[in-house]
């Protein structure tokens, strides 16, 4: 099943490339077995490793946050790698999610190492606007809700209903998690911008709009992996040259 407007949105972007990308979101990919510091192995793709991997820790004391952190694949590769005395908030809007999230860290996570995750169900959105919680985290992952177009691809539902409308509207969501992360980041702090979206205007675009607003406090640090290939901001991960993916990466830090 084909969706014209979904082809040509795709073609566009990715020219002549769009033909095998397509055919490499539509087979089955064996999932990487995180093990490190887990009491039994989590199944996620390799591309979300090295996402959650690209996080600056502080060495000791200090919170970070995971804002949209369901289903928790992300959440227990930082949890696994947190130093002593630091503090990980992971968060989950919706309510069914984030009983899931929980089962998961539950399962996984040694008791010491579970001691130092919260649960919390907060709109990221929107808890940047309040003044008394801005700078309070010391390293932020958002891997943001996105157009997903290996779901849609895989979907024959989802793709008939696919418009040119839907990275547009997700964009805009993007940016409004991505500006209330940067405004919740202590300076000096790392923040990653993460989605497993195919389209620029969910990447790059919302990297651009963060330089564009807040200026020289966003301080550009590449992701150090070295898989993928690099984009104007970030690296982004694809199916179709190294197996990894489809995942976007952008790494900043905020000026101290």
């Amino acid at each position: 099943m084909l969706n014209e407007l979904f082809e040509i949105y795709y073609r566009n972007i990715y020219g002549g490339r769009w033909e095998g990308l397509r055919k490499s979101l539509l087979e089955e990919r064996p999932a990487y077995p995180f093990t490190s510091g887990l009491k039994e192995p989590y199944y996620l793709n390799y591309a979300s490793v090295l996402a959650a991997l690209s996080l600056r820790l502080p060495p000791s004391g200090g919170e970070i946050l995971d804002a949209c952190a369901a289903p928790g694949g992300k959440t227990l590769v930082i949890a696994s790698a947190l130093p002593k005395g630091v503090r990980l908030m992971a968060n989950e809007l919706s309510g069914e999610r984030r009983r899931r999230l929980s089962l998961v860290l539950d399962g996984r996570l040694p008791a010491e190492k579970r001691a130092q995750v919260t649960v919390s169900g907060f709109d990221a959105a929107a808890l940047g606007g309040r003044v008394r919680e801005r700078n309070r985290f010391d390293a932020v992952l958002l891997d943001t809700p996105c157009s997903n177009e290996e779901h849609v691809l895989k979907d024959p539902a989802a793709l008939a209903a696919w418009t040119p409308a839907r990275p547009r509207f997700l964009a805009k969501r993007q940016w409004a998690l991505l500006s209330s992360a940067f405004l919740l980041l202590a300076p000096g702090g790392s923040l990653v911008y993460a989605t497993c979206a195919l389209s620029p205007e969910e990447n790059d675009g919302a990297a651009e709009r963060l330089f564009s607003k807040y200026g020289k406090e966003v301080i550009a640090d590449n992701p150090d992996f070295s898989e993928g290939e690099q984009t104007r901001y970030g690296k982004i991960l694809l199916p179709d040259r190294g197996g990894a993916g489809p995942m976007y990466v952008a790494r900043f830090r905020k000026s101290p």
